[in-house]
């Protein structure tokens, strides 16, 4: 018999329990409900991310006298003075290989993340030139189709020399970049 009454114990308890459960759901709902109206609405901003190419004070003269191609480090120094013609502004290195004019902060329309990046640049790879005019190359179309020798990446313009494409379009490409940012 003491199984019996501890089996109805244990069932009365149950039933208990069981009963008390929809009250403290009600009182959670109710709380919930009122939550809100204490909570101000935020404003949605985009998350700054971290990114490893910033800029830093190294020189930018020592770094295009150390490319080996020269080839590329007359480029360099065409394209160095043509940015920094347009910019009105001082070269500066970002990460260990990458000549910047320029901050702007780029905010990503697909993750809404937000990095500070430059506002144009360009990098003299072993492969080729590589400029960075803009987030989305494809603005450039149509001046991509008078350019010259080139390719596209989705934010890059890779150069193998000068000599292959027309300095006028790229300038005014350098130009529309700037004016877009």
């Amino acid at each position: 018999m003491a199984v019996k009454k501890a089996t109805s114990t244990t069932k009365k308890a149950a039933a208990t329990k069981n009963a008390t459960k929809p009250a403290a759901k009600k009182t959670a709902t109710k709380k919930a409900i009122a939550e809100p109206q204490k909570v101000k609405p935020t404003e949605k901003k985009g998350k700054l991310a971290e990114i490893k190419t910033k800029e830093n004070s190294a020189s930018v003269e020592d770094f295009i006298n150390s490319v080996p191609d020269e080839q590329k480090r007359k480029d360099s120094y065409v394209l160095l003075e043509m940015m920094q013609k347009a910019t009105g502004e001082k070269p500066k290195m970002w990460g260990a290989s990458l000549i910047g004019f320029g901050n702007v902060r780029y905010k990503s329309p697909a993750t809404g993340r937000e990095v500070d990046w430059l506002r144009i640049g360009f990098s003299p790879r072993k492969a080729n030139l590589s400029l960075y005019l803009t987030m989305n190359v494809k603005e450039h179309a149509e001046a991509l189709e008078k350019l010259g020798k080139h390719k596209t990446g989705v934010g890059c313009l890779y150069i193998n020399k000068l000599e292959d494409v027309d300095i006028k379009v790229l300038k005014k490409m350098i130009d529309v970049a700037l004016k877009r940012k």
